[in-house]
């Protein structure tokens, strides 16, 4: 009998975990990665470093001042409305309540108070609601869009219904009054508030560029000195972007806003997601902030081109990574091809999913492995974008401003990382490809200098790897990873690594699946057998409702 109830509470425990791993499951794959929450509108934000490449491309003033305004004001992401109401509210609005209009096709629109308002309030801002589908996450996308979408958004004039009474008479201007609560230029104005002043704060890898850079907002001043043509101010690795015309300025902008701008903010909500858990705390009760933070820095890591497997065409970090590990053969599963993933987007995605189940699991403590070993995988292509073009610069003679600004932003986004190994490989690094370097970079004191600190980063070499001539099959004359004299023969070391961190990823997949698996048979069977108990008992008489009055 015991064997029975044993086998009968196994089929059950495992048959509702899978039906609750499925309900978790339910939200769209980002590149291969299964988000446990709603982050399509985060997600959208690489909408808005799109449309600043395409502006930067166009090459002109005005182009430059659109780029400028999609970066400070945003056009894709946490689209909300600003309306003048007819009359004032004669009621307090939470934040969070429901308000619902229409559009100018007479189609329902739906939205949240973006804040509270007091009675008495004329001017209110409205955040439209998000979907599931990254295709359709949102039907508003104005703000400094140079080609707004106005479709799903509130009509110029109606009436507002607050969660579903009444109705409140509005007007506004769809091209001027809806803006955006999320920017690349925010990700660093609020690092200060984010990342140096709040509760276990400093994070130590802000701290670090911080310390280097000795200003809060680093990457903005540096994104805007590039749009300015101006001169930064920093303690450390300043440029000078007056020397540059479109071209140059433009690739310092480009490169800054996605890798230094948002690259820091992954790894805020990473932090945050480990500020939000709480050690033993179930996701059913109180570990919900920390896994959205979490699918939060995939999102910001890995964007919306990139769809659902990840072969889409896209322009934050992921995108960056498989672009480089082509140039330093460094794709696929073993860090040894010029096609296909790359094994740091590989190695990462499979952090991020670690991470994700230690936090369902609240295993804050040790879901801190996971974060600090994205955080070294992820200065890995902007390592090979400098020593590409100090290479470029050094080894063609290549020192027109295009290369140079790479370089330069490539190097300005890790040598906070490397001064605080090694000032003086920090130093070296920086004299090669600061801005204004005049074709002076020397490649094998930047490949040096980066090597001595391979080890201090958390970095393995394979994952580097060497520059790579796809049209010979060979590393470029002085190229080739640290330690490899010759081209033959797979990446031992690296296989080795793999073999074991796989082993070690599958058994700790097991031991969480059996430790659910447990507790969830525990229950069935405890539950069985006071039934089985239950049916023991002599019936009782039924009691009828007046007795029991």
């Amino acid at each position: 009998m015991k064997f029975t109830v044993a086998v009968s509470a196994f089929l059950l425990a495992s048959s509702a975990q899978a039906a609750s791993f499925r309900r978790r499951l339910s939200f769209e794959r980002i590149a291969g990665y299964e988000p446990r929450s709603q982050v399509t509108d985060h997600n959208a934000i690489d909408l808005d470093q799109q449309a600043i490449e395409i502006q930067l491309a166009m090459g002109t003033t005005e182009s430059f001042n659109a780029a400028s305004k999609i970066y400070t004001d945003g056009a894709f992401s946490k689209s909300v409305a600003k309306v003048q109401l007819a009359s004032p509210l004669t009621s307090s609005v939470a934040e969070g309540d429901q308000i619902t209009g229409l559009n100018a096709d007479g189609a329902e629109v739906v939205g949240t108070a973006y804040a509270s308002y007091s009675t008495g309030a004329d001017v209110i801002e409205i955040q439209y609601r998000t979907l599931d589908l990254q295709s359709s996450y949102v039907g508003c996308q104005v703000g400094a869009n140079p080609n707004p979408n106005t479709v799903g958004c509130f009509a110029p004039t109606g009436t507002l219904s607050i969660n579903g009474e009444g109705s409140v008479s509005y007007t506004y201007n769809p091209l001027t009054d809806n803006g955006n609560k999320r920017t690349i230029q925010g990700f660093s104005t609020a690092a200060k508030e984010k990342m140096h002043d709040c509760p276990n704060c400093p994070y130590s890898t802000y701290k670090k560029f911080y310390d280097y850079y000795g200003a809060f907002d680093y990457a903005n001043q540096w994104v805007l000195a590039a749009f300015d043509g101006s001169r930064t101010s920093f303690s450390n690795g300043n440029a000078d972007f007056g020397i540059y015309g479109f071209e140059g300025k433009g690739e310092a902008i480009k490169k800054g806003t996605a890798f230094m701008n948002i690259w820091m903010y992954v790894i805020r909500e990473m932090e945050d997601a480990l500020d939000d858990c709480q050690e033993g705390c179930s996701i059913e009760n109180c570990n919900d902030d920390p896994v959205h933070a979490w699918d939060e820095a995939v999102a910001f890591y890995t964007g919306s081109l990139e769809g659902k497997d990840g072969s889409g065409s896209g322009v934050l970090l992921h995108a960056l990574a498989d672009k480089r590990c082509e140039n330093f053969k460094t794709c696929g599963d073993l860090a040894n091809d010029v096609t296909g993933t790359s094994h740091v987007n590989l190695e990462i995605f499979r952090q991020f999913s670690i991470g994700l189940n230690k936090l369902l699991q609240a295993q804050c403590s040790s879901a801190r492995e996971q974060k600090e070993r994205i955080e070294q995988l992820m200065a890995v292509p902007m390592i090979q974008g400098a020593l590409r073009y100090a290479y470029i610069i050094d080894m063609e003679n290549n020192s027109g401003e295009k290369a140079e600004a790479e370089g330069a932003t490539f190097a300005a986004a890790v040598l906070p990382l490397v001064h605080a190994c090694n000032a003086d490989a920090a130093a070296t690094i920086y004299d090669s490809l600061r801005v204004g370097n005049n074709g002076s970079a020397n490649f094998q004191k930047v490949k040096s200098a980066f090597e001595s600190v391979y080890e201090c980063m958390g970095i393995r070499a394979e994952y580097v790897g060497g520059y790579y001539d796809m049209t010979t099959g060979q590393y470029f004359k002085g190229a080739a990873p640290a330690g490899v004299s010759s081209n033959s023969g797979p990446n031992v070391g690296l296989i080795v690594g793999l073999t074991v961190g796989g082993f070690v990823f599958l058994l700790l997949v097991y031991v969480l699946s059996v430790r659910r698996g447990k507790r969830a048979a525990a229950d069935v069977q405890n539950k069985l057998e006071q039934s089985e108990v239950a049916q023991e008992q002599p019936e009782q008489p039924s009691v009828e409702a007046s007795e029991v009055m």
